[in-house]
């Protein structure tokens, strides 16, 4: 009778396992549907904006700057779960918070050229499936600079996209 008690537990115990693997599987895919639907390459892929981005880095961070006038110069982030230039020391809670509040581990609020503001829009479920996808990216080891102050604009100039320097 111990046996068969035992024998259950351990059955029910493996078909919760395999519908959580499941689970976690849609919810990868689901993740990497709204990564793509959203666009989150262009900025965040070396070359991204070519017609040749370097998908051996991809989510790896960007190698173009944004310069915002009167904000600053931004450089699109590292999104792989590289520990040392990624986001492989945050955890999913930070992750969803970034995407829809635009507010990062360290309390800063990212660049206005992150489009957070209407991923704030995203359902807490879309949200945790993004983070739940960005987890399983290969890392890609590539620093990129920290925000830099604005520099001199051109009358009437309010956004530039260029090459960052190598």
């Amino acid at each position: 009778m111990q046996k068969m008690r035992l024998r259950g537990a351990v059955a029910l115990a493996a078909l919760a396992l395999g519908a959580c693997g499941q689970n976690h599987q849609a919810q990868v895919a689901r993740g990497k549907y709204l990564v793509t639907v959203m666009g989150c390459s262009d900025c965040h892929t070396p070359g991204g904006f070519t017609p040749k981005p370097d998908m051996s880095r991809y989510l790896g961070g960007s190698d173009i700057e944004f310069e915002m006038t009167g904000i600053g110069v931004f450089t699109p982030p590292n999104l792989t779960p590289d520990k040392a230039t990624g986001l492989g020391n945050w955890t999913e809670d930070q992750i969803v918070t970034a995407i829809t509040t635009g507010v990062i581990p360290s309390g800063r609020i990212l660049a206005p050229a992150m489009p957070w503001q209407d991923f704030a829009h995203l359902s807490k479920d879309d949200a945790r499936d993004i983070a739940a996808y960005l987890e399983t990216l290969q890392p890609v080891s590539h620093a990129i600079p920290p925000p830099g102050a604005p520099k001199p604009a051109a009358p009437g100039v309010l956004f530039t996209v260029a090459q960052r320097p190598a």
